[in-house]
């Protein structure tokens, strides 16, 4: 390329992050490297171009002989390089640097054209097995493209084209940087893609301030594989099985009915079937059993406690901010909501514009335990939009565009929330964040965000809108809370499906859920397409949505997978198998011991999930009860933060030694008044006792070996009640009880 045709905006700006200059590890960090500074991933030219131009000893670039200019030397390793090679002589960065040097090193923003858009395709825009392949663009949410490679092809060339604002098109394939998601893939210098193993995985493109996520599968051949189509009725299935019929995977069978009655119970109710609510469904025989089961399900008030439970999870409702009397009053305000079928936007308008009394208004606890614009702001956008803003705080978020610009002016919406704080009868003076008392949530008239870099007031911003949002005196609140509720808003819908999908699923389409971007692409775009639209189209009803997928084949596949499906955990080809929640094993344990829970500063009898808060902090006198405490262990989050990721689900050395020999199994075992004292002294047939058990704990009748082995346990036993415990501490340690399948 001539000296006067290379440009430092789109030229050498790219060089540098192809090379990894401008990397956080490298001369991107805020302190840079070896005196050299540059911006983070290139997000400031113009600062770039002073650092490399106006190096004081005259060493960086040397326009009367380029070939000596450090620019040059170092990243190709003819002087030392703490960075390695980056690039070699012969290379087209090389060349490109050159050029740009020889030519005067000269800024051309006046008449460089602004990058307008990037598109990534295939080299023939087709995918390999013959199927087409939209290009993945940068400006067009939902196109990513979606290429399938099979076997025995293990390579896949990508090609990206850079479009200006001026309409000029430039094939950049060899100057975009390519950053592969998993190490299922690796991807060369040239975009060429190629199979480490088998599976499906992302590919970020990137070039100057544009980037893009390429989904890509490598799939065996699997010759002569078929997939008839699901039965017909649910466009779930359909787009679901699309899918799989592209990866060649045959999705598990429908699961029993036995497994059907138990996982449905715990995803809509969060409490497992009674033995005789089990027995019933299993042994009716009507075709239309299961979506008779689900209506009934979702009428009940269990659903509403349930998702109460979720979202006081992501609302931080917990003692220590919000006291005592403002959870209760929190929590019977969110259960009350989807006990009325609520729509889920309205539901998110009244805590957005929430204000007034934390005991009178109880939506205005949301803001209570958001002291500060900055945390308001990160946790609207997380919870209710799945957008996570937090790495745009301090530069440009690296993988999506929101800017700090953005950033700032979203917070603005939160600058003017106020408290009065009527009273506080704090217990710990030594705790500032502590508080016990009603208070007042107001907005003042005044009060902006400034930004850092320029320390002016951030003009409110609505995210992805380029205007500012409202008039001087227009309420901010009221403003957000009707943008966000707005049906047409294309966060809202999306963020709030995948998070349903989530609870039912066991797995997100977009995984993290609350981290949707066009990089972090959906496993199945379609899909969450399809769900959103349906949510808005059914006035954003939670039950509708969820009856819609309950009702699915896909929900409702077994959980062994097939010889196609050994390592998918991400697709739905089967249900995923995971570990009961906190509360629901709980409460399934003490249904099973038929022993009531005790929780510190809650009458007996109140169950796991019905607790409003974390734990009662204020009973200091008394320690922690067994079940606040096995909540604990098991991963009940203390709701500190706005994200779904606190509640730890894996499993630990202490849960296992917590269910084999943990003070509370020990008792619920040995107390008089629960299930083992009451078997012990049945004069029913012991296999009777044992069905009983079985339905009880694994909503199903033992098979004909266990019935066997179990009654001829307890019939030789000297001690029958010590026989039945064994027989309940085995039922609640098995890994069909502690899991959801």
């Amino acid at each position: 390329m001539a000296a006067d045709e290379t440009s430092f905006r789109t030229d050498v700006m790219a060089v540098l992050s192809k090379s990894g200059c401008n990397q956080g590890v490298c001369h991107g960090n805020q302190n840079g490297k070896g005196g050299f500074r540059l911006s983070l991933r290139g997000q400031d030219a113009g600062m770039d171009l002073v650092q490399i131009v106006r190096d004081q000893a005259g060493r960086r670039i040397d326009v009367l002989n380029p070939a000596e200019s450090l620019l040059l030397k170092k990243p190709s390793m003819q002087v030392a390089h703490e960075g390695g090679q980056r690039f070699r002589t012969d290379s087209a960065e090389y060349t490109l640097l050159q050029a740009w040097i020889a030519g005067g090193a000269t800024d051309d923003l006046s008449s460089a054209a602004k990058l307008k858009s990037l598109d990534v395709t295939t080299v023939d825009a087709r995918s390999t097995d013959g199927a087409s392949a939209d290009s993945a663009s940068s400006n067009a949410a939902g196109s990513q493209l979606f290429a399938v490679v099979v076997e025995p092809q293990e390579t896949l060339q990508l090609r990206v084209i850079a479009t200006f604002e001026d309409g000029r098109q430039r094939d950049v394939t060899r100057l975009a940087v390519y950053d592969p998601a998993e190490r299922l893939v690796s991807v060369d210098h040239d975009g060429l893609v190629r199979r480490q193993s088998f599976g499906e995985t992302a590919v970020l493109v990137r070039y100057l301030q544009k980037q893009v996520a390429v989904r890509v599968a490598f799939v065996p051949a699997r010759a002569g594989f078929t997939l008839p189509d699901p039965p017909p009725g649910s466009y779930i299935d359909d787009l679901v099985w699309a899918k799989l019929r592209q990866l060649r995977i045959t999705p598990a069978a429908l699961c029993s009915d036995s497994v059907f009655v138990r996982r449905v119970y715990f995803d809509l109710l969060n409490i497992p079937p009674s033995a005789a609510e089990a027995r019933s469904f299993v042994a009716d025989g009507a075709a239309d059993k299961r979506e008779k089961l689900v209506d009934r399900l979702l009428a009940r008030p269990e659903f509403a406690t349930g998702w109460a439970l979720r979202w006081s999870d992501l609302l931080h409702n917990e003692e220590k901010t919000l006291d005592r009397k403002g959870v209760q009053a929190f929590h019977h305000w969110i259960e009350q909501s989807f006990a009325e079928g609520k729509p889920l936007n309205e539901f998110a308008r009244e805590l957005i514009a929430a204000r007034g009394s934390t005991y009178q208004s109880p939506p205005a606890n949301f803001y209570r335990a958001l002291r500060d614009p900055v945390s308001r702001s990160e946790a609207v956008a997380q919870v209710f939009l799945g957008v996570r803003l937090q790495c745009a705080k301090c530069h440009n978020h690296p993988f999506e565009s929101w800017t700090q610009d953005d950033y700032y002016r979203w917070a603005g919406f939160f600058a003017r929330v106020e408290y009065k704080v009527l009273e506080n009868k704090r217990k710990d003076d030594n705790d500032k964040h502590e508080f016990d008392g009603e208070q007042i949530v107001w907005m003042a008239r005044e009060g902006e965000v400034k930004d850092p870099r320029t320390n002016r007031a951030a003009t409110p911003k609505f995210l992805g809108e380029s205007k500012a949002a409202l008039a001087e005196d227009q309420d901010r609140l009221e403003a957000l809370a009707d943008w966000v509720a707005d049906p047409q808003n294309r966060f809202f819908a999306a963020a709030q499906t995948n998070r349903i999908w989530f609870h039912l699923l066991g797995r997100g389409i977009v995984e993290p859920i609350d981290d949707v971007r066009d990089t972090n692409p959906a496993v199945n775009p379609p899909l969450l397409a399809a769900l959103a639209k349906d949510l808005a189209a059914q006035n954003f009803s939670l039950r509708g949505l969820v009856r819609r997928i309950v009702l699915s084949r896909t929900y409702q596949l077994a959980s062994e997978p097939n010889e196609t499906s050994p390592d998918d955990d991400r697709n739905f080809s089967h249900a995923l198998v995971r570990r009961l929640s906190a509360e629901q094993l709980l409460d399934a344990a003490h249904r099973l011991a038929g022993v009531e829970p005790k929780f510190n500063g809650y009458p007996r009898g109140v169950g796991a999930t019905q607790v409003p808060g974390v734990i009662a902090v204020r009973t200091r006198s008394a320690a922690p009860s067994m079940d606040d405490q096995f909540l604990t262990l098991f991963g009940k989050p203390p709701r500190l933060l706005s994200c779904e990721c606190e509640r730890a689900t894996g499993a630990t050395l202490s849960q296992a030694f917590a269910m084999i020999s943990g003070p509370l199994i020990n008792e619920l075992l040995a107390r008089d008044d629960g299930r083992v004292a009451r078997l012990s002294a049945d004069t029913r047939p012991t296999a009777e006792l044992i069905d009983e058990l079985y339905w009880t704990a694994l909503a199903r009748a033992p098979s004909a070996e266990e019935l066997q082995t179990t009654c001829d346990y307890v019939d030789r036993a000297t001690d029958r009640r010590r026989a039945l415990e064994d027989v309940v501490w085995g039922l609640l340690n098995a890994k069909e009880f502690v899991l959801r399948r």
